[in-house]
Parts: C-alpha cells; structure tokens; sequence
C-alpha cells in the first residue's frame, strides 16, 4: 500500500506511526494490550498491523471503559515476550511517530521490550508528536481560552488577580457558547474531574472489590487493603510515609484505626463516567 507521505513530511528512513492501548497508564507498572503499527518507507510504501497482546494480568474496568478490550479478549493472546522479535522488526531503523507517544507510548513499549530482556533503542530515534505540535499550534493555557471565547487579549497573564479575573470571564463564555454544560456544581465536578465508581479515593489507587478496598496499581494490585493490614502491615505504613495523594493515605489511615467508608451504593456504581 501506499501513503502519500508528502502531506505532511519528507522520510529519509522508515517512520513508524504507532498506539498502544494498556491496563494503565503508568509506563512501569501497566502493560500493552493492543498494540497498532503504521510504517512508513521514504519510497511511499506502507504497511500495517496490529498486535493483541495478553497481558498477564487482570485489565481494570476503567481501563476497559477506554479501550474496550477485556481480559476474555486477549486470554488466548500471546504475551509481548512471545511477540516481541516480531514487533522489533516492524520498529527496526526507523523513527518513531504516536500522539502523546513521548511521554506514554514510547516509555511504554521501551519498558514492555525491556522486561523481555530484547534490545530496544530510543536513543537516535528520531521523535514526532501530533499532541506537542496540537498543544504548540493551538495552546491550552488561559491567555489562549480568553482569546478564543472572549476575543480579548491577556496583558496581565500570570499576575494572580489578572487570571483569576479572565478566569471568571472564560467561563462565563463558556457557559453562554455551551448550553448543554451542567448547571450545578455537584454536576459540573462530575463533569470536569470524573470519578470512576469502582475507586474508593479520588485517583484510583484503591478500588472496591466485592465490597472490600483494594489495591488499584503495582505488582500488589487486586490485594486487600484489610489483609494487608493483618498480614503486612509495613507496606501501608510505607504508603503512608511516600508521596501519594491526601485522599489515599486518609482512608489508609483510618482503616488502620477501623474507621472503614461504606462501599458505593449500587446505582452509583451503574453511573456512567
């Protein structure tokens, strides 16, 4: 097949464009799922493929919710190990193109090809991003929102009370151009910070199970918060002393007292986010 290639770049050497879909989106801790090539050669020729990969491990309900794909989907999948000459070969002496793929999807596949002790080199790899050139072309900071729903400039920016100010105005805008937003605050957190119904805290590191808290990250996902409090309480006490959110270690917390949260009602774990 062929690609007009000229549309958007010149080649010297084959550019692979690639997705990955995952159990998460922690590039050390979570594992492809699916895995989506483009490559394309200098000469115009073009060739696809696509890998579902088992990952050896549950996929997360809120992964699915992203991606579609369940663990019956890819329970007689290969393993990347087992399919990891193959997809090196489709990666071999070309740079590499994704969106978002400098920070998630190339750190990703470099960590998958790791793990199965194969050779895989970014470094001299040439690197394209549709995400940074969308976010350099059409930036997302306050000064742009003022611009494009207020048609005003931002002399001020960066000065507190300046930004607080275009703030208000923004959204203000936004409000009148969007009638279908939300009109109450309850329905606008949902809105702007959806929370899966499945997480007891806020970022999804515990989850209900089965009406008990779990681990929702690591090598320790899908364990007990309750039997890790009788079996090895050391571990939560070193979530309780690292660097992770308030939420987290206030429900670590006082489950280690007995203070337990009540699990989410059933319609709330049917609501959609």
């Amino acid at each position: 097949m062929r690609d007009s290639t000229a549309k958007f770049c010149r080649l010297d050497k084959p550019l692979v464009v690639f997705d990955i879909e995952a159990t998460g989106t922690n590039v050390r801790t979570d594992r492809i799922v699916e895995l989506a090539t483009i490559r394309l050669e200098p000469s115009g020729e073009s060739s696809r493929r696509v890998w579902r990969i088992n990952p050896q491990r549950p996929i997360p309900p809120e992964a699915t919710e992203i991606h579609g794909i369940t663990d019956p989907d890819v329970a007689a999948c290969p393993t990347f190990l087992q399919k990891a000459a193959e997809i090196a070969a489709v990666f071999d002496n070309a740079d590499l193109a994704g969106y978002n793929a400098i920070r998630f999807d190339i750190p990703m596949l470099a960590e998958e090809f790791s793990r199965a002790h194969f050779p895989f080199v970014v470094d001299g790899r040439r690197l394209l991003d549709a995400q940074r050139i969308f976010h350099r072309k059409m930036p997302r900071d306050l000064t742009a929102a003022l611009s494009y729903y207020c048609g005003e400039l931002h002399l001020e920016a960066h000065g507190a009370t300046a930004d607080a100010e275009a703030t208000l105005r923004v959204l203000q805008a936004q409000f009148e151009r969007y009638p279908d937003l939300p009109r109450d605050m309850n329905s606008l957190d949902a809105y702007c910070s959806p929370r899966n119904p499945d997480w007891a805290d806020r970022t999804g590191r515990l989850r209900w199970q089965d009406g008990d808290i779990v681990l929702n990250f690591g090598k320790r996902q899908g364990e007990s918060v309750r039997r890790l409090l009788r079996e090895d309480p050391g571990f939560i006490n070193w979530m309780l002393r690292s660097d992770f959110p308030t939420d987290t270690k206030t429900i670590l917390r006082q489950a280690s007292e007995g203070k337990w949260p009540s699990p989410p009602a059933p319609q709330d774990r049917n609501t959609p986010t």
